[in-house]
């Protein structure tokens, strides 16, 4: 057993021999910490696929779909280590008999998941990697799951203390394999499997500049599983030279929920914000929500990403109008990413879904929005109902403001004496509107050409 870990790690370290360090890797932006930079450049993360784990689609499924995705400006995308679907292989390899045997790792997971690094990695998008999803290890999944004592020669369920059956809803936490770690349970037996399985995705996760951590999938469970995690994660790294970029998400909806504490609080342990379950929300307070925890973390601002944004007619978390609301309210909110979320529960990239990323791409070609600051409070913008629209601005130079489904609204301008250009970026046909030139030192009413998702731009 120790022969076979200490095997892995030497594999981890003579891979990582090989990995460039510097400063092309994804890292908080130096001139704006709310945003990322890669390879040397501010860059906004902008995606949506089918998928939470693509890495189990064969290569050429894989690449058509990566291939859209950049296609259309798009750069982001979420990966769980996740095999609850149907058709997914798992983490080990099995012996003759069918059973698996923790202590082989199965050796065609692990080259799927360096193909979806690669390939990622050749267009430049990034993956945001969830290490653990809950969902694995409960109900059917867990029934299928190798960790699962029924179906492993490695251990008992008295030896491991892992039941063979847990038919609750992972949120309950019934499972201690999140209790594992030494501030918990310290459940060494099975700790040494988890550490094989984390060091074989290290030993290929490391070499790639294009790849972030996310400890778990919409975790409720105790602080100190993820905190164990993160800190194994950044020291493998650093002892092979590499600074890496760490996050957890929480499931509770509410961002002031005291677990999401355990993120924001801790910029030293976690050095981004993973605010997806702020998706669920709604229209103004969508927004209200995540304006009022970025403003709480405004002396240490870190980015804020948004790798699951729900919403879709098929599914259960409001609808697809929805979802493109909470894109776009992200989006100009201040969000480093956003990331349409896989069907059912999102759109994906679906043909909508393709439109508003082109489109969202259009807009950070002239918009730059890591010299913006979001109207957190909407205070430029007079007769406004809520959520009818939203601004960002560049000082007094450049206003973006979007608006859900047409409506008007009154810019202030008044301190603002000089003339701007004005055009309508039609969100849902990805297309600009002509130029028109306006008068600042007034009000400036702005309306939406037609109903539908629109932005307005000025620039001086």
């Amino acid at each position: 057993m120790r022969i076979i870990i200490k095997t892995h790690i030497l594999f981890l370290v003579v891979i990582l021999a090989q990995v460039e360090s510097g400063n092309d890797r994804l890292r908080p932006f130096g001139k704006n910490t709310g945003y990322w930079e890669y390879q040397n450049r501010p860059v906004l993360l902008i995606g949506g696929s089918d998928d939470d784990n693509l890495f189990q689609w064969n290569e050429t499924r894989l690449r058509r779909h990566l291939d859209l995705l950049a296609g259309i400006g798009g750069n982001y995308v979420r990966n769980t280590m996740s095999s609850r679907d149907d058709g997914n292989i798992w983490p080990f390899a099995r012996d003759r008999n069918g059973k698996y045997d923790l202590n082989r790792l199965n050796d065609d997971y692990w080259r799927h998941f360096e193909t979806l690094l690669r390939l990622a990695n050749e267009r430049s998008i990034i993956v945001q990697i969830e290490v653990w999803d809950r969902f694995d290890f409960a109900r059917e999944p867990w029934a299928l799951n190798p960790y699962n004592p029924a179906i492993n020669l490695n251990y008992t369920t008295v030896q491991s203390r892992l039941e063979a059956v847990y038919p609750r809803h992972p949120g309950q936490n019934d499972n201690p394999f999140f209790r594992s770690v030494p501030a918990l349970e310290n459940n060494q037996l099975l700790l040494k499997y988890q550490h094989a399985q984390v060091d074989r995705m290290l030993s290929i996760s490391l070499k790639y500049p294009n790849v972030i951590y996310c400890m778990d999938n919409e975790t409720n469970g105790r602080a100190e599983w993820g905190a164990y995690w993160a800190n194994y994660i950044r020291r493998k790294s650093k002892e092979n030279g590499l600074v890496v970029q760490l996050t957890e998400m929480w499931d509770p909806w509410d961002l002031s929920h005291e677990l999401h504490r355990n993120t924001f609080d801790n910029p030293d342990l976690y050095t981004f914000l993973d605010v997806s379950q702020n998706n669920h929300q709604k229209g103004q307070a969508h927004w209200d929500n995540f304006q009022k925890q970025r403003q709480r973390i405004n002396d240490r601002l870190r980015p804020m990403n948004n790798v699951k944004i729900y919403g879709a007619d098929t599914g259960r978390f409001g609808s697809s109008r929805d979802g493109a609301e909470r894109f776009w309210r992200s989006l100009i909110g201040g969000a480093a990413s956003v990331r349409f979320h896989r069907p059912d529960s999102g759109i994906g990239l679906s043909t909508p879904a393709q439109a508003h990323i082109l489109s969202a791409r259009m807009l950070t070609r002239e918009f730059d929005f890591f010299s913006a600051t979001p109207d957190a409070e909407s205070r430029l913008l007079l007769d406004r109902e809520q959520n009818e629209a939203y601004l960002t601005r560049i000082s007094n130079e450049k206003f973006a403001i979007y608006f859900p489904d047409g409506g008007e609204v009154r810019l202030d301008l008044r301190e603002i004496r000089r003339d701007f250009r004005l055009k309508w970026l039609d969100i849902e046909h990805s297309r600009w509107t002509e130029v028109k030139r306006v008068s600042g030192g007034d009000e400036l009413a702005l309306s939406p050409p037609l109903p539908g998702h629109w932005v307005a731009m000025l620039e001086k």
